[in-house]
């Protein structure tokens, strides 16, 4: 049909083109309040005096001092990992830890740091995890001059999604993530209604734009979801490399 009669594509192009423009410019008669509404009053929130500063209304999860929102993945007990300084590091051997509190849709604030003696290449250097729920896995690894599958470096969503682009800083540098996850819904009878969606910023650059997540982390197989509460645990994984994190808040959506 474009083909034969190219001349009727152009005047429908040149109608919709004259409409768009008149529905741009035409006058718009009547009360301007009827399209404004006050109340609810927009709820007020005092952010920090940096971008990586929490905001009045976040829940801070490691400010440096204690691992009392944290207990051990394997059997609910208190969090063994290492408070060195500010920072929060993985005790090789002793397991993830899960946050006491459970939570679903969020804003994340993350720090971490990969050993400044680099050991080990690929994924056995400077490994880690940051698992929404307990069961998407945002990668944590030491991907500065470090090959490895472009979808288990670090800004992955490990074996699923690969960075946008590598924004990693050297090994021993301070890193950030900044996330919006938004968690999978299920209906009654355990049937997938939406999948999770997660944005990352890495270091202020963008590297996964409201990603829809497949499912559940696998190391072997494909990802799947499984049905499970609206609000879980946020866990950091122990993969036997000595990461280390600080800074920690979030915030529900």
């Amino acid at each position: 049909m474009i083909i034969r009669f190219p001349h009727l594509v152009m005047s429908a192009s040149l109608v919709l083109g004259s409409f768009v423009c008149f529905a741009q410019t035409a006058p718009r008669n009547g009360d301007p309040k009827l399209t404004e509404y006050w109340d609810p009053a927009v709820r007020i929130v005092t952010p920090g005096k940096t971008n990586a500063d929490p905001p009045s209304d976040a829940i801070v999860l490691f400010g440096g001092k204690d691992l009392s929102k944290w207990k051990s993945e394997k059997d609910g007990s208190d969090a063994k990992w290492k408070i060195e300084g500010d920072a929060l590091v993985v005790t090789g051997g002793t397991g993830g830890i899960l946050t006491r509190e459970a939570f679903g849709d969020c804003q994340l604030h993350i720090e971490w740091r990969t050993p400044a003696k680099v050991v080990g290449e690929s994924q056995g250097r400077g490994n880690s995890g940051i698992f929404l729920m307990g069961k998407y896995e945002l990668q944590v690894l030491d991907s500065y001059n470090n090959r490895t599958y472009s979808n288990g470096q670090a800004g992955s969503i490990y074996k699923q999604f690969p960075p946008l682009v590598n924004a990693s800083r050297g090994p021993g540098e301070w890193q950030a993530y900044d996330i919006i996850f938004t968690a999978p819904v299920f209906y009654e009878n355990g049937a997938l209604k939406s999948p999770a969606r997660i944005t990352v910023f890495h270091n202020g650059v963008l590297v996964q734009n409201n990603t829809t997540i497949w499912g559940a982390t696998q190391y072997v197989g494909t990802p799947n979801y499984e049905p499970h509460g609206a609000k879980e645990p946020l866990m950091l994984q122990d993969h036997g490399n000595p990461v280390a994190y600080r800074n920690i808040w979030i915030r529900p959506i």
